[in-house]
């Protein structure tokens, strides 16, 4: 098998793995407990909030541990919610193309009386400081733009956007879930408030992240029951589950930038050998994107049949069309940067690891050709664009 979705979850590394299996046998203590072994798993957690921060340079104290991404994002939102309100700002800014996490969260602010700008993230999936500038009003409370796409790897221009932010006295809070340990993230120099992570993107467990929030901000809790985190989050530790998120995140920081130039290069390789397909786009910016993003629509096929296919090939990959959660609906990350429904419904996402090979490569370039090929000559779609009944898009 070739295992190409690690956009969204990646295989546990032995660091992680071993940390994991070692404080599951011997720091089993609850870290809220005064004997010994409750303050050894204390001391463990501690031992992981500061190896966190060094990767992000954030201190130890503004790290809080959450169950994952979605969660983070959740209390950056309700924190921001919580301050604009006191202020009587109620004004939030994002981008069409955000996680759901942030969207469905926004949303429900929206019911609550805030007003939410969605900004256009063009036809590379960019948006700009420039565009963040002129939507920032006197009542906005927040700015909310996730570092790197999920699904067509665009990356943004955190710092420039921090900055205005920064300028403007406007909260900043970035989802880094897809960004951290692949790219360089630094919440001193890029400007940011607050941050949101999960450990399963960068080869740690699921169900453990965390959520930076910059010293002085005024936290909200999401979870209310104990004093756990500082009193902001409430329920014990899971202390095997965190020590293996610190223990991958230190792992898979160290060889970033040797792991990004592999899989940069086997990308843009990969990329060139799918763009022989005729009719087919790549789907987000060419150069600033993730180092193991691709993401290619084909006309004239379904993106769920394309998946099936490839699995029988033995290769694992992910489409923008939600077909998992039994919705028709294309992905909205590809309608927000323009694709239009018959061919966001034909797209593919594959997301290499640094452990991908040129044989790898090759038979992915090949498999994908030979599937789309297979797939046009028997759709109807297809045949009338052949036979000029329907105009090409791409």
């Amino acid at each position: 098998m070739i295992y190409a979705d690690n956009a969204a979850t990646t295989k546990m590394s032995k660091a992680a793995v071993d940390a994991m299996t070692f404080h599951m046998n011997e720091t089993y203590g609850n870290p809220s407990s005064l004997y010994t072994l409750g303050q050894r798993s204390k001391d463990v957690l501690d031992e992981a909030r500061a190896a966190v921060a060094k990767v992000i340079n954030a201190e130890p104290g503004e790290i809080i541990f959450t169950s994952g991404g979605s969660e983070a994002d959740n209390q950056a939102l309700l924190t921001a919610a919580a301050i604009g309100k006191e202020k009587g700002k109620m004004h939030m800014i994002s981008t069409a193309f955000e996680h759901h996490a942030i969207l469905h969260t926004l949303a429900k602010l929206e019911k609550e009386g805030f007003d939410v700008t969605l900004l256009d993230v063009g036809e590379k999936g960019i948006v700009t400081a420039e565009q963040v500038a002129e939507a920032i009003r006197d009542d906005t409370c927040l700015v909310t733009i996730m570092t790197a796409n999920n699904e067509i790897g665009s990356i943004q221009p955190i710092r420039e956007i921090g900055a205005v932010c920064r300028e403007k006295g406007v909260l900043f809070h970035t989802d880094a879930v897809q960004a951290i340990a692949h790219i360089p993230v630094d919440v001193v120099a890029d400007n940011i408030d607050m941050l949101s992570s999960s450990a399963h993107k960068y080869h740690g467990p699921k169900g453990s992240g965390f959520l930076y929030v910059k010293k002085g901000i005024k936290i909200s809790n999401l979870i209310e029951g104990g004093a756990q985190e500082r009193g902001k989050r409430a329920g014990t530790e899971n202390v095997p589950g965190i020590a293996a998120m610190a223990a991958a995140l230190t792992d898979t920081y160290s060889n970033m930038e040797k792991n990004a130039e592999v899989m940069s290069s086997m990308r843009d390789y990969i990329i060139a050998g799918l763009s022989e397909i005729p009719h087919s786009a790549l789907n987000g910016d060419a150069e600033r994107r993730l180092p193991g993003n691709i993401n290619f629509c084909f006309e004239g096929i379904e993106g769920e049949s394309l998946l099936l296919l490839l699995d029988d090939k033995g290769i694992a990959a992910s489409s923008g069309s939600a077909c998992t959660s039994g919705s028709l609906d294309p992905s909205h990350v590809l309608l927000a940067i323009g694709r239009v429904h018959d061919v966001a419904h034909g797209s593919l996402r594959l997301s290499i690891g640094e452990d991908i090979t040129k044989d790898q490569a090759d038979y992915i370039i090949s498999s994908v050709k030979e599937v789309v090929e297979y797939l046009r000559s028997f759709s109807p779609i297809w045949r009338d664009l052949m036979e000029g009944k329907k105009e090409f898009i791409l």
